[in-house]
């Protein structure tokens, strides 16, 4: 019987779960490289000898509840990404903007989807959208003269020739029944900042919707300061509790022990 013949034998037999091991010669590799990927099965040399094995496993993937949070945190946190990337946000502590972000944006709460929102993403406080060198510029949603506002920490001799004040806006939108945030930034012109005791704030009726929230970055040259969303939007909320991670865990197949 040829190499060919043997080979013909050995594939016509092989099972999802069993692994074949074979001599390694030339002939029989050859042959192997061949035909093992279209039947589903990668090989692989193991101490000098060539193995092959099923490339699909019948196993369930293992789900456990720390699992789960872990991955429904990274969900939340790549589908935020995706939108907020196009704002060019500046972690310049990082190599990579979006390493710097994932960084940060893993210590927030896990928040729990459905599968049919596997894309979603909601607003919460906290959510990064910077980090640099320069001080943090302190904010909170307020008022002013009954006005709603973003009071700063900013004083005016913090500003320089040439520094900019970025404002990144992260909007709640749903879309057919799945809540997506939507990123945008523009720079602050002088003109709209007003001195409240003495610190810069913006003023304006759009600062009290509860589904936005803001950051205000103080760059100079390359450098920026580090800052995070201030939002009072509780929206997301309702996707923290038992029942939520319950539902959301069910739509994936359930938890694992």
């Amino acid at each position: 019987m040829d190499n060919s013949e043997r080979y013909s034998d050995v594939n016509n037999n092989l099972t999802d779960k069993e692994t074949i091991t074979m001599k390694k010669e030339k002939p029989m590799g050859l042959l192997l490289n061949g035909s093992m990927r279209s039947s589903g099965v990668t090989f692989y040399l193991k101490k000098g000898r060539m193995v092959a094995r099923s490339a699909h496993s019948m196993e369930r993937r293992s789900n456990t509840r720390e699992q789960f949070i872990q991955r429904q945190r990274m969900r939340n946190t790549v589908s935020l990404w995706q939108s907020l990337k196009w704002c060019k946000p500046m972690f310049t502590e990082h190599a990579i903007a979006y390493s710097g972000f994932l960084s940060m944006s893993l210590r927030m709460p896990a928040v729990y989807m459905p599968k049919n929102m596997a894309y979603g993403s909601l607003l919460m406080p906290g959510i990064p959208v910077s980090d640099g060198t320069l001080p943090p510029v302190g904010q909170q949603l307020g008022e002013v003269d009954g006005v709603p506002a973003l009071l700063t920490d900013l004083t005016a001799d913090r500003l320089h020739n040439g520094d900019e004040l970025r404002l990144f806006t992260a909007t709640q939108q749903i879309h057919t029944d799945t809540p997506m945030v939507c990123f945008g930034v523009r720079n602050v012109e002088a003109a709209e900042l007003i001195e409240v005791e003495g610190k810069l704030a913006l003023v304006g009726d759009e600062f009290g919707d509860e589904m936005k929230g803001w950051a205000l970055v103080h760059v100079s040259d390359k450098r920026c300061s580090p800052q995070k969303i201030v939002t009072q939007s509780t929206y997301y909320q309702q996707f923290t509790t038992e029942e939520a991670l319950q539902k959301a865990a069910k739509s994936y197949g359930g938890l694992t022990r």
